[in-house]
């Protein structure tokens, strides 16, 4: 068979190449997003008392106290009660090495970004300007720009971007610390979610409301 080398045969294999390439840009752009909070570090909204007692800079009094005010909302409001437990910035750089009140990273304010330990300054301005956050492959590319591989691991782990609760899938779901296997599928369950008021009220006959307030943190509806 003679190829077709006209201007018509030109053409349509222009079209066919178009073609090919647009639909593996679809198909890139569907295919789920990378774990959407980072992993590696502990959640201090959900370490056990015990396990905490036994960080850097705790006491069994202290731990008992911190678990008793949980959830914190930040880190900022982790970090004013740790200081008022009396812990010393060396304890707190110490902690936070180990755990953490993860980062959001669409939301998150100056003072939360720099309370991660030994964050340049300047990764505050940067984690605003690349909003909004959708994947951590994003966050890997943009921060990527700035410092190397692992201190991009590094930070991974001290932030989060929230999941969709109408379309996250569970392998993003099981990124959250210390998330009950449960609640795979009553975050599925109760689909379409709309408000913040039905996800406290759903999930809340599950868990307590400690724990409803904790997960929430990680979400977003869509």
């Amino acid at each position: 068979m003679i190829p077709d080398v006209s201007s018509n045969g030109v053409r349509r294999s222009r079209r066919a190449v178009l073609g090919a390439a647009m639909a593996l840009s679809v198909g890139l752009l569907a295919a789920p997003c990378a774990a959407q909070v980072g992993p590696g570090l502990a959640d201090l909204n959900a370490v056990p008392e015990a396990t905490l007692a036994a960080m850097p800079g705790m006491t069994p009094a202290i731990a008992k106290a911190f678990v008793g005010a949980r959830p914190f909302g930040t880190i900022v409001e982790a970090n004013a009660f740790l200081q008022g437990q009396k812990l010393t910035p060396e304890q707190l750089a110490l902690l936070y090495e180990k755990a953490f009140v993860h980062v959001n990273l669409n939301t998150a304010a100056a003072p939360e970004v720099l309370l991660i330990p030994r964050i340049a300054r300047r990764m505050s301005h940067e984690f605003e300007e690349y909003r909004p956050w959708v994947s951590m492959a994003q966050f890997d590319k943009e921060i990527g720009k700035y410092v190397d591989a692992a201190e991009v691991r590094r930070l991974q782990q001290y932030v989060f971007i929230p999941l969709d609760l109408n379309t996250a899938t569970d392998e993003a779901f099981k990124t959250i610390p210390n998330l009950p296997a449960s609640m795979l599928r009553e975050f599925k369950e109760y689909r379409p979610w709309k408000t913040k008021a039905q996800f406290e009220k759903e999930i809340g006959k599950y868990v307590g409301p400690a724990e409803t307030a904790r997960l929430w943190r990680f979400m977003v509806i869509k």
